[in-house]
């Protein structure tokens, strides 16, 4: 099996140090969402254990979750809150949409960032200005990725929070004595049948966003930049 670091160096090493750098700043903004939503819904944990921080050694979980960094490309965060403590009726939904939404919101700046590059771009020298395109579309194609996986109903993704704070019946479903045989199948065919689906569908949706936000702004998206 190919290793992604050395098929990404290959294609270009800029798309490589993006990726890893895209990867650690999306997960440590996306469980910082979490935690300042939680916060503002009346639950201290995130900032009582020092989890309000930008180290990426705190969000990302030591060793396992950076050996699947460094194996697959990608991984998981983390941040502690404490569900009981949240004081309205659907803030476990709002706590768990806080980090898809920060995803959101970085993905649109780097589209922002990508358009206004279009226009930039030709005045400076042709490696940086592909350097700094590789950089911002893997951006948007991160975060898409954050916003299209998170969102998915399925434990410990946060779409199946937000499922569960709505639809009482998956909820008790979640809870019940099948529920972690439920998530376990779950992900298993989600990684082994979905996972091709969901990269199409952030390829997608990353091309199709760009090349209608230059349309828009009379301007021409000449495909990926590498």
């Amino acid at each position: 099996m190919d290793w992604w670091v050395a098929n990404y160096y290959a294609v270009s090493p800029i798309l490589l140090y993006s990726w890893v750098l895209w990867v650690i700043i999306s997960i440590c903004l996306h469980e910082l969402g979490h935690g300042w939503m939680a916060i503002r819904c009346g639950d201290n944990t995130p900032r009582a254990l020092g989890h309000m921080t930008l180290n990426p050694l705190v969000h990302i979980p030591w060793p396992w979750a950076w050996v699947m960094f460094g194996i697959f490309g990608f991984t998981w965060g983390l941040m502690p809150v404490s569900p009981d403590r949240f004081r309205g009726r659907y803030d476990d939904a709002k706590v768990a949409a806080a980090g898809p939404a920060v995803n959101l919101i970085l993905a649109v700046l780097c589209v922002v960032g990508s358009i206004a590059w279009l226009s930039i771009g030709p005045n400076v020298p042709d490696n940086v200005q592909k350097n700094v395109a590789v950089f911002l579309w893997t951006g948007v194609m991160i975060n898409v990725m954050g916003v299209l996986f998170n969102l998915i109903p399925i434990p410990p993704l946060d779409g199946s929070r937000i499922l569960a704070d709505f639809s009482p019946p998956y909820r008790r479903l979640l809870y019940s004595e099948q529920g972690a045989m439920f998530a376990l199948i779950a992900m298993l065919l989600l990684f082994s049948i979905g996972s091709g689906k969901i990269w199409g569908a952030t390829f997608f949706v990353t091309d199709w966003s760009l090349s209608n936000a230059a349309r828009l702004t009379g301007q021409v998206w000449l495909g990926r930049p590498f």
